[in-house]
C-alpha cells in the first residue's frame, strides 16, 4: 500500500491551484460560448460584428495544454494588498463569484513580479516561480524579499527556463521578463521608443510583449487605430507569429516594408550602388518636385454658362487661386480637389454682388461645371505615382529636372534604366522602386495612420523604407528594434538618431539592451572578436547564462560537404532545434549533401517539429531566428558574399550569434583574420 501524498505538500496545492483555475478558464469559454445575441440585436450588420467579438473572444479564452496558465505568485506583506496572493500568468482568470484566481501579467500589481529584488522588495514577502515539464507544474521555488537573512541569488527555475530546448516557432518570455526588459515592455503609448540590443538580448521578444502590453492597458484606443508589427522577412513572421496569439492577442497585423508597399509587382533586383542611391532621403525631394511640376498656371479666364447668366473670372484671379494652393503644405490630390470649390466660390462671390443669393448647392454645382473641371484638369492633372516613377527612371531630362542640385551626374546616371520600359506592368521593378512609388503615392493623397508600430530589425532599412514606416505611424508612436552591428545592407543605417529622423520621429527615446540571455558565453565571445572591425563603438553583448555552451571549430579537408554532414549528426544526438547555416551559394550543395546522407531539413521559418529539427539557412535569411544548435559553414564564403568587407563581417556575425546552446564552425578555408583573438 503506496503511503499517500501529504496534504500540506506545497506542490500538491499549487497543482490544485492549477487544476481548478484549468476548470474556471473552461467555465469562462463556454459562458461565452452559451451566450444567444439573437435578441440583443438591432439589425443584421450588429450581429455580425457581436458574433466576430464573441468568436476572438472563445480564441482568447483558450487552454493550451503545453503553455502553463500561470508561472508566478506574488504574496504581498500586509497591510499591503490586504496580505493577498496573486497568482502571475499570461492572461486573467476568475472563479464563479468573480474573484481572480490568475492576473494578467500586464496588470499593475503583476509589475512587482518582474522588478521586485532585495534591495526594493515592493511590499513582497514571497517571490515564488514554478517549472512546467510538458504542461505539468513539476516544481516551484521561492523567493522571501523582505527576509534580510535570506541572500540574494540566481534563479534556477528561471536559469532553465531561458536555456530551455527549443523546438517550432519563437515563444514568449513572459516567465523570464528581466526588469530592464520590462521597464520596456511598459513604456507609455505616447512617445516613440528605439531598443538598440546585441545577440540574445530578447529586444524582438520585449517588443512582441510591449505590444500585448499597449493592447491591455490602451485596448479600446488601439482597437480603434490599429497596431502592426514590420519584420524583415516572411520567414522571420513565421518564425515569431505564435507569439502574441499565446498572450491572446489575435488582431495584431504583421508585414514586411515589401508588403506595405506591394504597388506594383517586385520582379527586378538593383545594383547595390543603385540601390543606395534609390533609398537615399534626397529621392523625396526629387520626387515631390517632378509631382508639383504637374501644376502649371492659367493663362486663359474662366467662363461660367449658368442659365442665361455668364460669370467670367480672369487668369490672374485665378493664378492667385492656384498658387495659393501650391504654396499650402497639402497633398496634392488634396489640392485637386480643393481647386474646383475654391473657383466656385469666386464664381459665387460674383453673384452675391449681382443680388443672387447662391448656396452650398449652387456651389457644388459650379464646381462640376464643364468648364471649371476643364480649367482643373489643364491646371492641375490627375498624377499616377507608378507612371511617374517610370518616368523618373526612364526619362533622363525630366529626372534632370527635378534630381537638379539634390543628385549629382553619377547618381543620376545609376538612377536611369538601360531601357526605359514601356508601361507601369510591363516594367522590371525593383524593391527600391516600390518604395519610391509609395513615397509619390503618399505625396498626392495621404497614407492612413496608425496607433502603434513595432520595427523589427530596423537596422537594415534605408532611409526611404524608414519615411515608409514612418507613414504608417505619424499620429501615433513606434517601437523601434535593432542591432547596428546586425546591419548588413548597404544601406544599413549609420545610427538610431538618423534613423529616428527619417521616420519622422526626431528625438524619441533609445534604450540599448547588454546582458544576454539567449547565446551562450563561449559563443558570444567569440563572435564579439568581430565588433572591433564592422561596429567600433558599441559595446559587446555580456552573456548572463551559467552554461558557457557547447563551442567548437573544425577544420576540414575541402571541400568540407562532408564534414558539415557529420556535424550535423552530432549536433542532433542533442535535444532541440538544429540550423545549418552557409552562405548563399553553398546552399544548394550542402543540400545535395544531407539528402545523399539521408538528413531531411527544412527551409526557414517551417516550423520544426520533434521528428524534424534540422533547418538550412541561408546566411541572408538567419537574422532573428534562433536555433539549440548551429552548425556554421565556411565563415570566409558567408563574408566573401556580400558586396563588401564590413556587410560580410555583419552578415557572419548574425549566423555566429544564432545558437542558444551550441555551435559547430566547420571550415576548409582559412578563417577570416578578424576572428583572431584580440592581443
Amino acid at each position: 500500500m503506496s503511503a499517500a501524498v501529504p496534504t500540506d505538500d506545497p506542490l500538491v496545492r499549487e497543482r490544485a491551484h492549477l487544476a481548478s483555475s484549468r476548470a474556471a478558464l473552461r467555465a469562462m469559454r463556454e459562458e461565452v460560448e452559451a451566450l444567444d445575441i439573437k435578441d440583443v440585436t438591432a439589425n443584421w450588420v450588429n450581429s455580425i460584428v457581436l458574433e466576430r467579438q464573441i468568436e476572438d473572444r472563445i480564441k482568447a479564452l483558450a487552454d493550451l495544454s503545453h503553455t502553463p496558465l500561470f508561472f508566478g505568485r506574488l504574496d504581498y506583506l500586509p497591510p499591503t494588498q490586504h496580505g493577498q496572493r496573486f497568482y502571475i500568468g499570461r492572461r486573467h482568470v476568475h472563479d464563479a463569484h468573480g474573484d481572480p484566481m490568475v492576473i494578467d501579467w500586464r496588470a499593475p500589481v503583476s509589475q512587482p513580479y518582474y522588478q521586485a529584488s532585495k534591495k526594493d522588495p515592493r511590499d513582497v514577502g514571497l517571490r515564488r516561480r514554478f517549472g512546467y515539464t510538458g504542461g505539468e507544474l513539476t516544481a516551484y521555488e521561492d523567493e522571501h524579499l523582505s527576509d534580510p537573512a535570506e541572500l540574494e541569488r540566481t534563479s534556477r527555475l528561471l536559469q532553465a527556463e531561458i536555456e530551455r530546448p527549443r523546438v517550432g516557432p519563437m515563444r514568449d518570455i513572459v516567465a523570464t521578463i528581466q526588469p530592464e526588459q520590462d521597464e520596456i515592455v511598459r513604456s507609455d503609448l505616447s512617445g516613440t521608443l528605439c531598443v538598440q540590443g546585441g545577440p540574445g538580448t530578447g529586444k524582438t521578444a520585449v517588443g512582441l510583449h510591449r505590444v500585448a502590453y499597449l493592447l491591455y492597458a490602451h485596448r479600446e484606443r488601439l482597437a480603434r487605430t490599429g497596431t502592426l508589427v514590420i519584420g524583415p522577412n516572411r520567414s522571420f513572421l513565421r518564425y515569431i507569429e505564435q507569439v502574441l496569439p499565446a498572450l491572446g492577442e489575435l488582431e495584431v497585423k504583421q508585414a514586411t516594408v515589401d508588403d506595405l508597399v506591394a504597388h506594383v509587382e517586385v520582379r527586378g533586383t538593383d545594383e547595390a550602388a543603385t540601390a543606395v542611391v534609390k533609398g537615399d532621403a534626397r529621392m523625396a525631394e526629387v520626387l515631390r518636385r517632378a509631382v508639383r511640376s504637374h501644376v502649371t498656371m492659367p493663362t486663359e479666364p474662366l467662363m461660367v454658362v449658368r442659365g442665361s447668366r455668364r460669370w467670367r473670372i480672369p487668369a490672374y484671379e485665378l493664378e492667385e487661386i492656384v498658387r495659393e494652393l501650391d504654396a499650402r503644405d497639402i497633398r496634392y490630390g488634396a489640392a485637386r480637389e480643393a481647386l474646383p470649390q475654391r473657383v466656385a466660390h469666386a464664381v459665387l462671390v460674383r453673384m452675391e454682388q449681382a443680388g443672387e443669393a447662391p448656396d452650398d448647392r449652387v456651389q457644388n454645382a459650379v464646381a462640376r461645371n464643364p468648364a471649371v473641371k476643364a480649367m482643373v484638369k489643364e491646371c492641375w492633372p490627375a498624377v499616377d505615382p507608378a507612371k511617374l516613377v517610370l518616368r523618373l527612371l526612364g526619362d533622363a531630362e525630366f529626372l534632370a529636372e527635378h534630381a537638379e542640385g539634390v543628385l549629382s551626374e553619377e547618381e543620376q546616371k545609376l538612377l536611369l534604366w538601360t531601357k526605359p520600359a514601356r508601361s507601369v506592368k510591363t516594367a522590371k521593378w525593383s524593391a527600391a522602386d516600390a518604395v519610391l512609388i509609395d513615397e509619390a503615392t503618399d505625396l498626392v493623397e495621404r497614407t492612413h495612420s496608425l496607433g502603434h508600430v513595432v520595427l523589427d530589425e530596423a537596422q537594415d532599412l534605408s532611409p526611404m523604407q524608414y519615411r515608409a514606416v514612418g507613414r504608417r505611424c505619424t499620429t501615433g508612436s513606434a517601437t523601434v528594434l535593432g542591432d547596428l552591428a546586425q546591419g548588413t545592407t548597404p544601406w544599413a543605417t549609420a545610427s538610431w538618431e538618423q534613423a529616428l529622423t527619417h521616420l519622422g520621429k526626431p528625438g524619441s527615446r533609445v534604450e540599448e539592451l547588454t546582458a544576454g540571455f539567449r547565446v551562450p558565453t563561449d559563443v558570444i565571445a567569440y563572435a564579439s572578436r568581430l565588433l572591433p572591425h564592422m561596429a567600433p563603438g558599441l559595446a559587446p553583448v555580456e552573456s548572463v547564462r551559467e552554461n558557457p555552451g557547447d563551442f567548437e571549430i573544425r577544420e576540414a579537408a575541402a571541400p568540407s560537404d562532408a564534414a558539415v554532414v557529420a556535424a550535423c549528426v552530432d549536433a542532433l544526438a542533442n535535444e532541440g532545434s538544429l540550423g545549418l547555416i552557409a552562405a548563399d551559394a553553398r546552399i544548394a550543395p550542402l543540400a545535395e549533401a544531407l539528402e545523399a546522407a539521408g538528413l531531411a531539413h527544412l527551409s526557414p521559418g517551417e516550423e520544426t517539429t520533434a521528428q524534424s529539427r534540422l533547418t538550412l539557412v541561408p546566411a541572408s535569411l538567419a537574422k532573428g531566428l534562433e536555433y539549440d544548435y548551429v552548425v556554421l559553414d565556411e565563415p570566409a564564403a558567408v563574408v566573401s558574399g556580400e558586396p563588401d568587407e564590413r556587410t560580410g563581417l555583419r552578415r557572419l556575425y548574425v549566423a555566429l550569434t544564432r545558437a542558444v546552446s551550441g555551435l559547430t564552425i566547420v571550415h576548409a578555408a582559412p578563417l577570416p583574420d578578424q576572428l583572431a583573438p584580440p592581443a
